[in-house]
């Protein structure tokens, strides 16, 4: 009975293995094979795909963000007074959160108006009365819920009561109210905070009234409150900046936000346009300081709180954000001005409509350029990387390099239009390293200077472009690109003597022999310590993981470098790695780039101001230049209107860079984002960071062409069912056999 029993089991053990087959092959053929990383309903629901290169965003808090990877997301969720024209050119300052672009009056040393066209010498205060719009809400968020009485919810919760929530989405109230001008004076009162970092704190000083001392002040106030607490605990008291007022930012009324600007600047307008003076309800801070929630990651670096067209509601750490429209968006009108063609081309379809046109923004983080391409490709990635205008020329080079390449990208009408952009990619060397940097003595500081001199003749940006064309641009002779007043790229009064020449009329880059020389007056003849013979060994700082389509261009920085026989040895890390080494000043040359926040020189010149060290004022100046006479210049600039006496001033800021070589210059890149043709509305551009609002999606494209493009391959399917079931019958057919065989050998019949 047993043995029969434990036959008949392995007999029908088989036909069970055949009939799950036969099973599992026609519920494969009935649901389709499907390769989307989209949920089912993707392609057809109102929701933009994206990528985001490499990692999570590292500060969503508008006070302390300052990178392009938080962009996508702060532009999006908070409003600014100001912004730009989606789609005039030359860039436009437009309101968003205010009523008007206002011009400020100006004021004497005794407080007396001055008239508009005084030298900017002679005016001591400017002063900006911005009328805030009336009915603006903030988004949804438990910090503005309140009972019935009137008190705050979640604003007194004890250690422990935050339970399993880890997002404010999981709070069961919600709550809002009206944006006033008050929120604008706590946002610019936030820059004195010594909680997070504060990249544009040292700049704000230099011109707000009164903030360099308030900085000081709330360094005091702060460490009254920390007074006995654990340094290193996450829950640290609220810093209520209600309590301490700020000479040069007030709310005279309701609506109106007043900032008082030492002396004439003309650039306060364009930082009035970015999200460092975007409006912070009180009520974030105060919610976000309370125990527990720091340590469940739970800050507004992480959760923002803003009256934007979007809000933050997913975030998962380097894997993917996902942002919902506010339901408390206004519906600010899509544009019904443009340029020349704008109309004939489709852009103005949607003028005065409500904006945003799209419902959810999901952002997927991606480590590797091939995944990111290829999902591009096959359609699940309406825009391949929001806000970036460096993915296009890529294609573009591709199509120029095959007519079957160019056949398939035109069927599927990737938009790839190429333009010019203020933006610069650069190698930079940090000046407080005693080997690369400024020197302690006259005679070191010389060397040093050679040493980058000669460093930065053997960078051949030409030949950068010619080996990598998706990333090439117009090598750069200064910091200034093309399309910003001052800037003389592409001319010959712009060229920069340090690393170039010209011959028979012809612009050449210094020979070799030439760069050599200088390396041996720094001390390094051949690369090698005059003093000690050892080989001159330097670090190279890279921002992102060396990927493999990242190596080849690392591989040709350290080649540059070798030319000269300097070793470089490559230190390549992760966004956050990097801004934590270059804070500690822990970096020696370094690859670097920079997208124009404002269409002004300033923006790009204030890179190499002193008082804007990253290292020592956690600034913009990664290489922590100081030069008296270029700072003197620079304090000088703040004070012009485009002009004769500007570009003159300009002029010798750039020549004393040129000199001091802290840059080895770059080049300025073709821009072209790589978006796909139901994608309408776009023309992305450096300045515009709020592009989401316009975007408007055809999903009904969208789904035909994603399955037009990933039709199903069925064949290698049904082949191996097909070679798994002959298995299983010769298997079958084998055990039959043997069980039909006697102790002979003999088979008998069935």
């Amino acid at each position: 009975m047993n043995a029969n029993g434990s036959a008949g089991a392995l007999l029908r053990a088989p036909r069970r293995l055949l009939a799950v087959l036969a099973v599992g092959l026609s519920s494969l053929l009935a649901t389709g094979c499907n390769n989307s990383p989209q949920p089912h309903d993707g392609p057809g629901s109102n929701t933009l795909f994206t990528a985001v290169i490499e990692s999570s965003p590292r500060h969503l808090d508008p006070t302390a963000s300052y990178w392009s990877n938080d962009t996508p997301y702060t532009y999006q969720i908070y409003e600014p007074l100001y912004g730009y024209h989606y789609l005039k050119r030359p860039f436009v300052l437009v309101p968003k959160t205010a009523e008007e672009v206002v011009k400020p009056h100006y004021l004497d040393k005794d407080g007396k108006e001055l008239p508009a066209d005084t030298p900017g010498e002679q005016v001591v205060e400017s002063v900006y009365d911005i009328p805030i719009k009336k009915g603006i809400m903030f988004q949804p968020h438990p910090a503005f819920a309140k009972d019935e009485q009137g008190h705050y919810v979640y604003h007194s919760m004890k250690k422990g009561e935050l339970g399993n929530r880890r997002t404010p989405m999981d709070f069961e109230k919600t709550g809002t109210r009206e944006l006033v001008a008050e929120d604008f004076v706590y946002a610019l009162k936030r820059h004195a905070t010594t909680r997070i970092t504060t990249p544009i704190s040292g700049i704000f000083s230099e011109y707000v009234v009164g903030l360099k001392e308030y900085m000081e002040l709330v360094k005091a106030e702060d460490a009254k409150l920390r007074k006995g607490l654990d340094p290193a605990s996450l829950d640290r008291p609220m810093l209520d900046f209600r309590k301490w007022p700020l000479a040069g930012a007030t709310a005279p009324e309701k609506y109106l936000f007043r900032v008082r600007i030492k002396g004439k600047y003309p650039q306060w307008n364009y930082w009035m346009s970015m999200t460092f003076l975007a409006p912070v309800a009180w009520e974030a801070d105060a919610f976000y300081a309370q125990p527990g929630l720091a340590e469940a990651n739970m800050t507004l670096d992480r959760w923002p709180v803003g009256t934007g067209p979007y809000m933050l509601v997913e975030n998962v750490q380097d894997r993917r954000l996902v942002m919902k429209r506010n339901p408390n968006y206004r519906g600010e009108p899509y544009p019904c001005e443009g340029m020349p063609g704008d109309k004939e081309n489709g852009m103005l379809d949607d003028c005065g409509k409500k904006t945003p046109f799209i419902d959810t923004i999901v952002s997927t983080i991606e480590r590797e350029k091939v995944p990111q391409r290829g999902k591009f490709r096959q359609g699940f990635y309406d825009i391949e990387v929001f806000e970036r205008v460096d993915t296009g020329q890529e294609y573009i080079v591709e199509k120029d390099d095959s007519d079957e390449v160019r056949k398939e990208y035109d069927e599927r009408g990737f938009r790839l239009d190429k333009a010019t952009d203020i933006s610069s990619w650069l190698v930079g060397f940090n000046m407080l390293d005693p080997v690369i940097g400024l020197g302690d003595t006259p005679e070191k500081k010389l060397k040093n200077r050679k040493l980058r001199q000669a460093i930065s003749i053997a960078m051949d940006w030409e030949e950068w472009s010619t080996v990598f064309p998706q990333k090439g641009g117009e090598p750069a002779m200064g910091p200034l690109p093309g399309g910003i007043f001052g800037s003389r790229h592409g001319k010959a009064d712009g060229v920069n003597p340090v690393t170039h020449k010209v011959v028979n009329g012809q612009l050449v880059r210094r020979s070799l022999d030439d760069a050599k020389k200088l390396m041996v007056e720094a001390g390094y003849p051949d690369g090698r310590d005059e003093k000690t013979g050892q080989p001159l060994v330097i670090n190279y700082d890279y921002y992102a993981l060396p990927t493999p389509e990242r190596k080849a261009e690392i591989d040709w920085v350290v080649k540059q470098f070798a030319k000269l026989g300097i070793q470089l040895e490559v230190r390549a890390t992760d966004n956050n790695q990097f801004q934590d080494k270059v804070r500690k000043g822990k970096h020696q040359v370094f690859w670097l780039g920079w997208l124009a926040d404002y269409p002004d020189a300033e923006n790009f010149l204030f890179l190499l101001y002193g008082p804007n060290g990253k290292t020592r004022s956690d600034g913009e100046n990664t290489s922590n230049y100081e030069n008296p006479e270029y700072d003197k210049l620079f304090n000088q600039l703040k004070f012009m209107d485009d002009g004769p006496q500007k570009q003159e001033l300009i002029d010798k800021m750039v020549h004393i860079a040129q000199e001091d070589a802290p840059w080895s210059f770059g080049y300025f890149p073709f821009s072209s984002a790589a978006m796909q043709h139901w994608l309408h509305n776009a023309r992305p551009t450096v300045l515009i960071r709020d592009p989401g609002r316009y975007y408007k999606l055809d999903t009904k494209e969208r789904e035909q062409r994603i399955a037009q493009w990933n039709k199903p391959v069925w064949w290698p399917v049904v082949l191996g069912v097909l070679a798994v079931a002959a298995i299983v019958w010769l298997a079958m057919r084998s055990f039959k056999r043997r069980e039909r065989t006697n102790a002979r050998g003999e088979v008998l019949a069935s």
